[in-house]
């Protein structure tokens, strides 16, 4: 059986079961939280778990390294909607050990994508148009360094309430263990 096929007769079993009225809930984060987190499947589970969140708790954003690249993209504007329309007090950006975007080399990912199909004219369009592509695919070597980068980008973000605190951590995802980066409540 494929994948998707696996997943939908799951889902369907699931609704089905009613198993989905345990988790109910509604769009307002119950501890007015937002979470900008890696995407790891290591913290799928264990991240939540680790900062005591349950189902409904948090916004919970997910995206390669746990990074604000840009202030205009929409890891930004997820964290902006967040504060403004979902009542979002406090942000926590929380990346962690042995993240697949530390030293990650854009050029290996862009020789992979070719490997995959990408022909070398599309790379070439793509930087004929101005598009930064090692810039946009770079990595950190340091992640508490990233931590402090992200949590910078956000809370100097000038739609970002000064109010809000933005705090940095770094989980270990081996055992959960939280390491605090930034204290948003000192920095704000």
């Amino acid at each position: 059986m494929r994948l998707m096929d696996t997943l939908l007769s799951h889902n369907r079993t699931f609704v089905e079961s009613r198993e989905y009225e345990a988790l109910r809930t509604d769009k307002f984060p119950g501890k007015n939280l937002a979470v900008l987190a890696c995407m790891d499947a290591r913290l799928v589970e264990l991240l939540p778990r680790a900062m005591g969140l349950k189902n409904g708790d948090a916004k919970l954003i997910k995206n390669a390294g746990a990074m604000v690249s840009h202030p205009w993209g929409s890891v930004m504007r997820s964290l902006i909607v967040a504060v403004y329309q979902l009542r979002a007090e406090e942000v926590c950006v929380v990346a962690h050990h042995d993240c697949g975007m530390g030293g990650i080399d854009p050029q290996q990912v862009l020789a992979n994508a070719c490997e995959r199909g990408v022909s070398e004219e599309t790379i070439a369009t793509l930087r004929a148009a101005g598009i930064d592509l090692e810039g946009w695919l770079q990595g950190f070597c340091c992640v508490e360094d990233s931590v402090r980068h992200t949590v910078t980008t956000i809370r100097q973000h000038p739609l970002m309430p000064r109010d809000v605190p933005v705090h940095g951590l770094v989980i270990d995802p081996a055992t959960g263990a939280l390491t605090v980066v930034v204290d948003g409540y000192e920095a704000a």
